[in-house]
């Protein structure tokens, strides 16, 4: 039946990509590569499994829009503000950069500048999709270098727009330079209009619909948000992708993000599988085969030449070392539009029929690397000796005045990360007393609080020589807390190298990190997911009134096992026996006596509860006054509140005495 037949290559591309993805997950390999090597082997030029791969690119190209939705929706405005240099700065070094040296190594084998300047244009571009899901699977998207390379990836999206343009004009010459500038009038048009609608259209409106109370009109308006921003920046000339970024961002300056972020995340997921699927249906296995040594040495020189131009970029912003090769790793593969951008320089004479095979192959081939790039790159500036030498030719030099020059401190605190918890201890240390210095990444932070009187110096806390600027050898103690959970680790061990005695402190957001950073020398790791946890169930036994101390004893016990009563899905029996006995215990009840009450006009000596029943009286209300210490011997009057604490039987028999009857329970 002709009109289920999309059906049922979605239904093929589903069930071979559940096989192929369970198959890399076993093998501890990234589930992007998966969904790659699923659309190599189903597609055109492998089995030829799918019928309409086109049905498939246009599903794919949803799961683009909503994986950049929702990384507008947690970025936000704001952030997007505090990144202005990357996307600028940065952004136009790489791009620029990139070109020209593509079109001057170009320029050694053919004698027309325009074909080796688009080549320029194709390879200037990364991949958006690969490197964020990467670097959000990773929790690598707050890092320095995250930030950074985010920045610089939005740049390459705006760009589309002017390369598609001056395409014709390197090939035919049939678009002017009237119509090349009125389309980016367009362009910046809509994007002015985008930002506009986040301050003042798209809060209101999801306001109301908010108050009608409607889940589904809800999702279905966020949704309608997302395609519509994403087709008018299309219709501009820009790209799906930035739009649905913009998208996001409209929502995140919302109080209703997250709401939104939470109904979209199972249709990206869904989506996003199918973009990377299509990507892989590119690849021209007969091609590769045909021609091993070009494809290979091709997307070689590529994802070198990328990595030192991307990384050169991110060293000119100030960034230290490491996070230049960390940003260079990442934005070392070509993007996806640049498939796009490649047909179009086939229609306009700028790439021949061969050469869009090669390119095509050697590009998808960067793409099925650039995971295990990103992987490796911590490891790998962990083994570079040459790191330490290059790190005092480039300290950052934006911030040199910023960095640490041998302080004069001892048993002093080294907080690394002014976040909100380097914000808070920095400030309790200075009411009591204690000598500090900060380690920050962000030099916009640095500048600022430097202003304010902090200590505060710019620094890579994975750089040795930084460690020992700050005096790690005779500081008292550590405590790290930043986003990027390579750094964490590094820092850990560096600093327990350099100083066995030293206290370390380490925050980390994931529960799997834990382990290995006590393993590394941490002295205590706080687990965010872990502590959640905890403060979560605290609250519950308080509510049944479990006595505080019980409380403090379970959780002191839970982070003595370094969590792992939180850690197995199966709490032992016995633990569970015992803290159904602490819930069953003790609890705490009130009784408000009435005139006819059989303790009105008793003390509470006569009545002698504690030898009677078990029960203790620990506070007596009175015309709205709590005697926490009441006297034993004052008589009770019709009125009081008294509340006492006991194990539940024993209460059940104090009710007797004092009301007459069972109690109802109030608190």
């Amino acid at each position: 039946m002709p009109e289920f037949s999309f059906l049922q290559d979605l239904i093929v591309v589903m069930m071979l990509s559940v096989l192929v993805v369970t198959v890399f997950t076993r093998l501890r390999l990234p589930t992007i590569v998966g969904f790659l090597a699923s659309g190599i082997l189903m597609g055109p030029y492998g089995l030829s499994l799918v019928a309409d791969v086109h049905s498939v690119e246009v599903l794919a190209e949803i799961g683009v829009v909503l994986l950049l939705f929702t990384i507008g929706i947690e970025f936000s405005l704001t952030r997007l503000s505090q990144i202005g240099r990357a996307v600028w700065g940065g952004g136009t070094a790489q791009v620029l950069a990139t070109i020209a040296a593509t079109a001057a190594i170009g320029a050694l084998w053919v004698t027309d500048w325009k074909p080796a300047t688009f080549f320029g244009f194709l390879l200037a571009l990364s991949s958006t999709a690969v490197v964020l899901k990467t670097l959000v699977d990773r929790a690598e998207i707050d890092s320095p270098h995250g930030r950074c390379v985010l920045g610089i990836l939005i740049f390459q999206d705006l760009c589309v727009v002017p390369m598609m343009l001056l395409a014709p004009l390197l090939g035919t010459g049939a678009a002017s330079a009237a119509d090349v500038l009125r389309t980016l009038a367009l362009a910046a048009g809509v994007v002015g209009v985008v930002l506009l609608g986040a301050r003042y259209v798209v809060p209101r409106l999801l306001y109301e619909i908010v108050r009608t109370r409607s889940r589904e009109l809800f999702v279905i308006s966020v949704i309608v948000i997302c395609l519509g921003t994403a087709y008018a920046t299309a219709q501009a000339g820009l790209s799906l992708a930035l739009g649905a970024f913009l998208a996001g961002l409209v929502i995140s300056e919302s109080e209703f993000s997250t709401q939104a972020l939470t109904e979209i995340l199972p249709f990206r997921d869904s989506f996003t599988s199918l973009f990377f699927i299509s990507i892989g249906m590119l690849m021209d296995l007969r091609f590769v085969l045909g021609h091993p040594f070009t494809v290979l040495g091709l997307a070689a020189a590529v994802l070198l030449g990328k990595a030192l131009l991307g990384g050169g970029s991110v060293l000119l912003l100030g960034y230290p070392v490491r996070s230049a090769i960390l940003g260079g790793l990442a934005l070392a593969q070509v993007g996806e539009f640049s498939f796009v951008l490649s047909k179009a320089g086939q229609g306009f004479g700028l790439l021949t029929e061969w050469g869009s095979s090669a390119f095509l192959s050697a590009s998808v081939l960067t793409l099925l690397l650039t995971p295990f790039l990103i992987q490796a790159g911590p490891g790998l500036t962990d083994r570079l000796r040459v790191l330490e030498r290059l790190e005092r030719w480039f300290p950052g030099r934006r911030y040199r005045e910023y960095t640490p020059e041998g302080l004069a401190l001892k048993d002093h605190v080294i907080i690394v990360g002014f976040g909100l918890n380097g914000r808070h201890l920095a400030r309790v240390l200075k009411q009591v007393g204690v000598p500090y210095a900060i380690l920050e990444m962000n030099g916009e932070t640095v500048r600022r609080m430097r202003k304010q009187g902090e200590p505060i110096y710019f620094g890579d806390v994975t750089s040795v020589e930084v460690l020992e600027h700050l005096g790690v050898s005779r500081a008292r103690l550590l405590t790290v807390a930043i986003s990027d959970p390579t750094a964490v680790q590094r820092a850990v061990r560096l600093a327990r190298e350099a100083n066995p005695k030293l206290y370390i402190v380490a925050r980390t957001r994931y529960a799997v990190q834990v382990d290995d950073l006590y393993r590394l020398g941490a002295d205590e790791v706080i687990s965010e997911d872990f502590e959640t946890s905890i403060e979560i169930f605290a609250r519950v036994l308080r509510r049944y009134q479990v006595p505080r101390n019980v409380i403090g004893e379970q959780i002191n016990q839970i982070r003595r096992e370094r969590y792992e009563m939180l850690r197995d899905v199966a709490v032992p029996a016995e633990t569970l026996r015992s803290l159904a006995g602490a819930l069953g215990a003790v609890g705490v009840e009130s009784f408000r006596l009435r005139a006819d009450s059989p303790a009105v006009g008793r003390t509470l000596r006569d009545l002698d509860l504690r030898t009677q029943t078990g029960v203790t009286v620990i506070a007596v209300i009175r015309e709205g006054q709590v005697r926490s210490s009441p006297d034993p011997a004052a008589p009770l009057a019709p009125g009081d509140t008294l509340v006492c604490i006991g194990a539940a039987p024993d209460i059940e028999r104090a009710a007797a005495l004092l009301v007459g009857e069972e109690p109802t329970g109030q608190r």
